[in-house]
């Protein structure tokens, strides 16, 4: 038996490629308004310098220069980087190890789990402004909740000005922050463990595998991919974080710069104007941008890479 088939003319084929254009071309013009050009933009004005908001003055790379070899400048970004890297790693290790735990409570079935979902991720859907001020006053040395606590039961060499201490205001503020977004990891674990067949788990369960052993050798090898999506987002917002640094210790990350994350100084040069003399230097603003990109755009491939090549192996 013959089979004829009906070639396509360019025509109709064109017609096709063209409705597709169609679709892509909102979302596509949306990207490049408000994301692509603005990116560039950045880009551009970080080759520049001169005073207020537009600066007109081309200079190369003298900025990033200036940046690097000035010692106020360059203790500077490198404290707010080491601050943002620390920022990020309590997130790593609190936010979404807890989110983690409670993904795997909830993934039971008992009594009351609904509630108790909604209590996790009930805080998300607070403003960061919001929960900053509300944390700030528990957090008050004099009159908060926290220290009243700490007095009541006896504790009172345990108390302390929470935000106050140069060495504990960067973590407290994380654990902040924490508390709040752990419902974020908390649904995409959860998700994760769902999605895992019942089958898979019953056997283990008929070959004698305790709970421990499903765990962290049937499905924590399964989440894998789940935890690589949560390790990039956490790592993309912590060093795009500003609001609740700003809520909760100022502009200038206080005290005494302690607070300081990349977003807080990039806000202070281009836009606040702290450096020299209260003038906005958005050439450098951009600069610190700019390289706040790079390192965020570094992360991100390098975590596309190892996720490409493992999916590969497998």
């Amino acid at each position: 038996m013959s089979i004829s088939t009906k070639r396509k003319s360019p025509l109709h084929t064109l017609k096709t490629q063209g409705t597709w254009v169609l679709f892509l071309l909102p979302a596509l013009l949306v990207y490049i308004v408000f994301m692509a050009g603005p990116l560039f933009d950045s880009l551009r004005l970080s080759l520049y310098t001169g005073e207020g908001y537009t600066p007109t003055q081309f200079v190369g790379f003298a900025n990033y220069i200036e940046l690097f070899s000035t010692p106020l400048w360059r203790e500077r970004f490198f404290g707010a980087l080491l601050h943002t890297c620390i920022f990020f790693a309590v997130h790593m290790t609190v936010q979404n190890t807890l989110g983690l735990f409670f993904a795997t409570l909830l993934s039971s079935d008992f009594k009351g789990r609904d509630i108790f979902r909604t209590i996790i991720f009930a805080p998300a859907t607070l403003s960061v402004l919001v929960t900053g001020f509300l944390w700030t006053l528990i957090l008050n040395p004099q009159w908060g909740a926290i220290n009243q606590f700490l007095n009541a039961v006896g504790l009172h060499n345990w108390t302390r000005p929470w935000l106050g201490e140069e060495g504990l205001a960067l973590i407290i503020i994380s654990l902040t922050s924490s508390w709040q977004w752990v419902g974020m990891p908390t649904v995409l674990f959860l998700a994760g463990l769902l999605a895992i067949p019942d089958e898979i788990l019953e056997a283990a369960r008929v070959d004698g595998a305790s709970a421990w052993t499903i765990f962290w050798r049937i499905k924590f090898p399964l989440l894998m991919p789940v935890v690589g999506i949560v390790t990039i987002l956490t790592f993309v917002d912590n060093f795009n974080a500003f609001d609740v640094i700003y809520a909760m210790a100022g502009a200038k990350g206080e005290p005494g710069y302690s607070t300081d994350l990349l977003a807080t100084l990039f806000y202070r040069t281009g836009i606040a104007g702290e450096h020299p003399v209260g003038i906005p230097n958005m050439g450098m603003g951009a600069t610190i941008a700019t390289l706040t990109f790079i390192i965020l755009m570094t992360g991100v491939l390098t975590w596309m890479y190892f996720s490409r090549k493992s999916n590969n192996e497998a």
